[in-house]
């Protein structure tokens, strides 16, 4: 069985990696799992995650699944993450397939989106913030 903020950044991978408007402005090699700041630009790196705990019914256990976006651009900063998360937010559309998990309900939102100019002036960095409520058979 998988940790829920894993599949579900599995299932988000696989799903921006196959969608062409994001890969045209990020490469998929460059979205990852990885270090805060990337060597490489532009990247989408999958930051912080969190499980919360909703319940257990039967076989069933049911949580929370939250998960942090990092968007990083060189050539044109803010502008370019902006952009990039436009992108990621138009390909996240439910349905989504979570391994090992149902998405219940069809609970999955993307719920916010914060830029910031980074202290160089050079880099733009963006997080998007995603929540899903998922089911397991225990």
């Amino acid at each position: 069985m998988s940790e829920p903020t894993l599949a579900l950044q599995t299932a988000i991978r696989s799903r921006l990696i196959s969608t062409p408007a994001v890969t045209t402005l990020v490469p998929a090699s460059r979205i990852i799992e990885g270090p805060t700041r990337p060597e490489r630009f532009p990247s989408i790196i999958f930051g912080s995650g969190q499980t919360v705990f909703a319940g257990r019914a039967y076989s069933w256990r049911h949580v929370w699944a939250y998960l942090d976006i990092h968007i990083w651009t060189l050539e044109g900063g803010t502008e370019a993450a902006r952009r990039i998360a436009n992108e990621i937010d138009r390909a996240l559309v439910p349905p989504l397939t979570v391994p090992g998990f149902e998405l219940l309900g069809g609970n999955f939102n993307v719920t916010a989106a914060r830029f910031f100019r980074d202290p160089d002036a050079l880099h733009g960095h963006g997080v998007m913030s995603v929540q899903a409520l998922l089911g397991e058979y225990f």
